[in-house]
């Protein structure tokens, strides 16, 4: 019990290293892009689809890497890739910030365009980096770190999540008030300066839990690339009788073409592997939950923004959804115990969908601005857009605070707005009650040697259903058709826990007949 104990110590120490330097990346990243760009959401539009699509092409990619070399090469190297991107990433915005008036002249503008592209790529980098050292660590090492234990790995799960809580808090604070006090030159360098001493803590904690938990160092054999690769072709040949000119084809080939098939294979593969899993419909499930605008984004608090709610506001109910947030994790270790996973499924589901209906009932309550007339082509031009003109920008943890601009026109009732944020978050307990469900059961039922690859398409299925809601709001985007797209994400989401109801319909249909 005691080393259990120890384990779990270090690794919470680990992942809170991690969680924190990721939380102040992210929301780092997003602002300087847009003072990068005159205050404009071009370059963060830009970059949020750049990373969304990487990670959806990429994904089996990334997993299928984490499954063929052993932990801890997977995890020094992500860390490695992923500090050091954000160190260049941060090193050359602060090269920008301090002389952007120069670099706009050199080239007829171009270097600048060169500079902006350059910070792109590397924040991406770093981002398929932090990807591949989740799906490492939060889906793989963590199982055999709790011994397989089913007890421990819910509490460890939770655990990590509340981890991520705090630091979604604590961490945009912490950069947000180094920015706000001094200037993004300053930032950059905060942040430059962090990720080189987590970049050695992180190393310490990785390699002190790999030496404490010898079965970290236990996993399948290695098999060559090429090998693999035509080790595949020649079972599907032989079933048609040609294995031997097709496979002197293929050996015949050049090595970056046999390079490229066995990408394009390994993709595929992927795919197949993850339809095939007996948590299929339960890993859907959680994807077509990120098609929704019911979060604290930016989507969500521009609307708040424009019904008349304060910067301020804003932030407290922020807090207030990070409670509720870490009230869903206990619900779930209490939830799981006394009526196992697969039950805190079903109830977590029907929590979450119970308040989200609060949700659409502000869409028809006094005060809702929507208005259907706007969905014809042709839109009045008076109509207010959902995000806000963002001069004199100030962000806290995603939530956007607007100086010196007039606020949106005051509504006639506030029950509209107030019922939406009341569903909200209250619909996070559920949510991550859920959430936690799904993880631990891809955790628990998927095989070691398919673990990574996976988790690497559920990454790319997540960021596809989140591509969704960012064109729902694109086709959708002033203040009056924000109840449509409420609809529209309660349907979504319905959906994906009607999934995995027909999931857990047929787990226990399958422990009655085992029994």
């Amino acid at each position: 019990m005691l080393a259990a104990l120890f384990k779990a110590a270090h690794s919470d120490g680990f992942l809170a290293c991690v969680n924190q330097g990721d939380r102040m990346w992210h929301f780092a990243i997003s602002v300087f892009l847009i003072e990068l760009y005159g205050h404009n959401l071009l370059l963060t539009a830009v970059f949020g689809l750049v990373v969304a699509g990487s990670v959806l092409l990429l994904g089996a990619l990334i997993g299928d890497w984490v499954d063929r070399n052993p932990r801890n090469k997977v995890a020094h190297a992500s860390l490695f890739i992923q500090n050091i991107s954000v160190t260049v990433c941060s090193i050359v915005l602060m090269l920008v910030f301090s002389y952007k008036q120069r670099i706009e002249q050199i080239w007829d503008g171009w270097l600048t365009v060169v500079c902006y592209t350059v910070v792109i790529v590397l924040a991406d980098v770093a981002n398929l980096a932090s990807t591949a050292l989740t799906i490492a660590i939060q889906r793989d090492w963590i199982v055999v770190i709790t011994g397989y234990n089913r007890g421990h790995l819910a509490g460890m799960n939770a655990t990590m999540r509340r981890i991520d809580q705090v630091t979604n808090i604590l961490a945009p604070l912490a950069v947000g008030q180094v920015m706000t006090l001094a200037s993004n030159v300053v930032g950059c360098g905060f942040i430059l300066g962090w990720n080189l001493v987590s970049l050695i803590v992180e190393f310490f904690f990785l390699s002190r839990v790999y030496r404490i938990v010898p079965a970290l160092s236990v996993k399948p054999p290695v098999v060559d690339v090429d090998q693999t690769y035509l080790q595949r072709i020649e079972r599907r040949s032989q079933g048609m009788g040609r294995s031997l000119v097709h496979l002197k084809e293929i050996t015949n080939l050049p090595l970056c073409f046999r390079r490229f098939r066995w990408l394009v294979s390994t993709c595929k593969d992927g795919w197949r592997a993850y339809y095939r899993q007996p948590v299929f419909l339960a890993g859907m499930g959680l994807a077509f939950l990120y098609t929704t605008v019911l979060g604290f984004d930016c989507i969500t608090t521009g609307y708040a923004y424009t019904q008349g709610i304060s910067g301020s506001l804003l932030s407290l109910l922020m807090g207030v959804s990070a409670i509720t947030g870490l009230m869903g994790t206990v619900m779930f270790t209490r939830l799981r115990k006394t009526y196992g996973l697969v039950n805190t499924g079903i109830i977590s589901s029907c929590l979450h969908l119970g308040c989200l209906l609060l949700c659409v009932c502000s869409v028809f309550a006094p005060g809702s601005p929507m208005d259907l007339s706007l969905l014809m082509p042709y839109i009045t031009s008076n109509s207010s857009p959902l995000l806000p003109d963002r001069s004199s920008i100030h962000w806290t943890n995603n939530t956007v605070l607007f100086d010196n601009v007039p606020s949106g026109t005051a509504p006639e009732s506030y029950i509209s707005i107030i019922l939406l944020f009341l569903g909200v978050i209250t619909a996070r307990i559920g949510l991550w009650s859920f959430d936690l469900t799904v993880t631990q059961l891809l955790q628990e039922n998927i095989c070691e040697s398919e673990r990574g690859v996976v988790n690497g398409v559920q990454s790319s299925m997540n960021y596809l259903m989140d591509l969704l809601h960012f064109i729902m709001v694109i086709s959708a985007p002033q203040p009056q058709h924000f109840g449509i797209l409420v609809i529209i994400s309660v349907l979504f989401i319905t959906t994906g826990h009607t999934m995995y109801f027909l999931y857990a319909h047929k787990a226990k249909r399958k422990r009655r007949l085992d029994t």
